[in-house]
């Protein structure tokens, strides 16, 4: 398989209501932010990664088996020279920059997160809670690979909720989906869910709560997701267990107090 439509780096063109709307909400949709053309060439490459990672029942690392939930290859960037250049792509980059308001970006890791059908839903959490990092300038880019309905599995947002920073010290789990239930009820937070096309892209904040709706379609749910912080971003003393594995495996060779900027945290985009 071979790509025959790179990914040109012309700027998205975000709006002012956009990025307020982002800011407030701590999540947003941006329709075709990949071409149909583009996803017609990445997709079978990404799908085959996945298939072959499934057979082998990698772990690449995780503490957690998740694969009640999904299908979960990381940084495919590192198993593909193809599709390093999705991952890389300027134009993703500067929209995670562009919505942050920071000048730049450099990648955390990549995910290829396929449900299958009859897939469970994904409990309630949020992602900063394994990160490491000393900025809240996280975000991440979730991109379907093929039309996706709200019964295959799209995410479930809590709007406004990362402006609460952290709302427990809890990883993924059947606790966390009970816990952030509640206090996604109690707190009033507006839920938010968007039916999406291949190379449509939601983007979130590492702070928002939100979850996903179990694959109750009859295909894989195919989805492509790419972890941002802004660049200048240092490592912290991880508290716990979750961010010490992360620092192991996704900032290797770097310390607490230290820049997060391994040889696994490329800059993808800055405004210099």
């Amino acid at each position: 398989m071979t790509v025959t439509h790179d990914l040109p780096d012309e700027p998205f063109r975000l709006t002012p209501d956009q990025t307020r709307q982002y800011r407030n909400d701590g999540h947003i949709l941006l329709r075709g932010l990949a071409s149909s053309e583009e996803i017609a060439d990445y997709q079978p490459l990404i799908h085959q990664v996945v298939e072959e990672f499934a057979r082998k029942r990698e772990t690449q690392g995780r503490t957690e088996d998740y694969s009640k939930l999904f299908v979960q290859v990381t940084n495919v960037w590192r198993l593909s020279e193809q599709i390093r250049r999705f991952v890389f792509a300027k134009r993703f980059a500067r929209v995670a920059a562009e919505l942050m308001g920071v000048n730049g970006i450099r990648l955390y890791h990549d995910q290829a997160l396929f449900k299958p059908a009859g897939g469970k839903g994904t409990p309630w959490h949020q992602d900063q809670v394994y990160w490491p990092l000393d900025t809240h300038n996280t975000i991440t880019m979730w991109m379907p690979m093929i039309d996706l309905t709200k019964d295959m599995g799209t995410m479930l947002f809590a709007s406004g909720s990362q402006h609460k920073g952290p709302l427990a010290d809890i990883a993924i789990s059947e606790e966390s989906d009970r816990l952030f239930e509640r206090l996604v009820r109690e707190q009033a937070f507006p839920l938010v869910s968007y039916d999406l096309h291949a190379g449509d892209a939601t983007f979130h904040s590492g702070w928002t709560a939100h979850a996903a709706f179990p694959n109750a379609g009859n295909r894989m749910r195919e989805v492509m997701t790419i972890i941002y912080y802004a660049d200048g971003a240092k490592l912290i003393e991880p508290d716990n267990e979750f961010r010490r594995v992360d620092m192991e495996v996704f900032h290797p060779g770097i310390h607490p107090g230290e820049l997060a900027a391994s040889v696994l945290n490329p800059l993808l985009y800055t405004a210099r």
